[in-house]
Formats: C-alpha cells, sequence, structure tokens
C-alpha cells in the first residue's frame, strides 16, 4: 500500500478538461492545495484547497507567474481545440517554461501522446492517430522541445487514446510499453498517474508511456 504523501501546492494548465477535472480533483482528494489554471472564473464549484486562476492570454507570463509563486510543480494536461489547427499546447508551455525558471519551480509533468516525435512511425497506431487528430498531435511535437530542452525536471506522458472510465489503479506503465491499435487509458486513471508522478517521481526526464 502506498505511504500517505506530504501536501504540495500544484498548479494545473488544462483543469478544465477531461483529464484536468480527474486530477483537480484526485488531488483535492488526497489533500493537496490545488490552483486551477481557467479561462474564466468559475469554472469550478468552491472546494477547500482549490484557488482558480483566470491565465486567458497563454502569452501572459506576468498572470502566470503569479498563480506559481510558491508552488512545488506544474501539471499539464491541456489538448487542444477537438478539430483543426491548435497550438494551444506549444503556446501555454512556451511561456511556462521560463516563468517556472524565473519562480524557482523545477518539476514539470506534461501530458502529451504517443506517436510524436520518435513514435511518430508507420505503426497502425500512428496512421490512425495522426488520420484522426494530426492537428493536435503537431502541436504536442513542437511542444516537447521546449520542454526538453530546459533544465526543469520535466516528465512527459505518452498515453495512447483516452476514455471516460472510473479509476481503476490497475493500469501498466513503462519508457518501453508497447502501443498498439486497441490500447487505452481511462481519463481517470491517466490523471491519477501523473499526480503519483509528482508525489513519487520515477520518470524524471523520461517519457512515460501508460494503458490499461
Amino acid at each position: 500500500m502506498r505511504q500517505s504523501v506530504s501536501e504540495k501546492r500544484l498548479v494545473v494548465l488544462g483543469a478544465t478538461g477531461g483529464t484536468g477535472r480527474q486530477l483537480v480533483a484526485a488531488a483535492l482528494k488526497r489533500g493537496h492545495r490545488v490552483t486551477a489554471l481557467v479561462r474564466r472564473a468559475g469554472s469550478f464549484d468552491a472546494a477547500t484547497g482549490l484557488v482558480e486562476h483566470v491565465w486567458s492570454d497563454l502569452g501572459d507570463g506576468g498572470s502566470l507567474a503569479r498563480a506559481l509563486s510558491g508552488a512545488d510543480a506544474v501539471i499539464s494536461t491541456l489538448g487542444g481545440a477537438a478539430k483543426g489547427p491548435t497550438t494551444v499546447c506549444t503556446d501555454a508551455i512556451r511561456t511556462t517554461v521560463p516563468a517556472m525558471t524565473l519562480a524557482k519551480v523545477t518539476r514539470l509533468v506534461v501530458l502529451s501522446a504517443y506517436g510524436v516525435l520518435e513514435t511518430h512511425d508507420r505503426s497502425l497506431f500512428s496512421l490512425a492517430v495522426w488520420a484522426g487528430v494530426g492537428d493536435k498531435m503537431k502541436d504536442k511535437e513542437s511542444m516537447e522541445p521546449l520542454i526538453t530542452g530546459s533544465m526543469l525536471d520535466w516528465t512527459i506522458v505518452r498515453p495512447p487514446m483516452l476514455k471516460d472510465a472510473p479509476a481503476t489503479g490497475r493500469y501498466q506503465v513503462g519508457e518501453n510499453l508497447p502501443i498498439r491499435l486497441w490500447d487505452s487509458i481511462g481519463r481517470a486513471d491517466l490523471a491519477g498517474f501523473l499526480l503519483r508522478e509528482v508525489e513519487d517521481p520515477r520518470f524524471v526526464r523520461k517519457y512515460p508511456r501508460i494503458h490499461r
């Protein structure tokens, strides 16, 4: 059984998305304090330990710096628009990395996707995901080098297809975990792994893959 962890102050990018909401809920349940970056106030119901910080302009480093004051870690679950060209992940991380450096926050856990960069191959999974959400994949590809070129203690998580499913705690994680066309991970389990990678870092400067 996992031991209890000390309270941490977490800043969550993409907090209002499917995975982000699961992450915020899990973090609060485990006793952490969460600053949820949102585009508009009132995105969450009031909860102990939760602070909303409006960050509507992804290029506004000053606003982000205020949210980062005193933080222990940043977790990004940004995904981008459902259809069409998007640069939301790249734009947000381009501002986040220098803001973290300035605020002396070193731990960054980021949700990316399997099928980008060196995992962009001719496999059935890669072909399918690029045919379906190629614009999102391009955004992730341009985002990752901004992270890996920094001095931060980063972890880039590369899951396959995401599904809405209850948390099970039963999943596989590994740097070389095979990803097949039918593999998936529930957002609640994914959020749980992102959180635990902050609580108990095991993949610093690595690219873990995850599926059930």
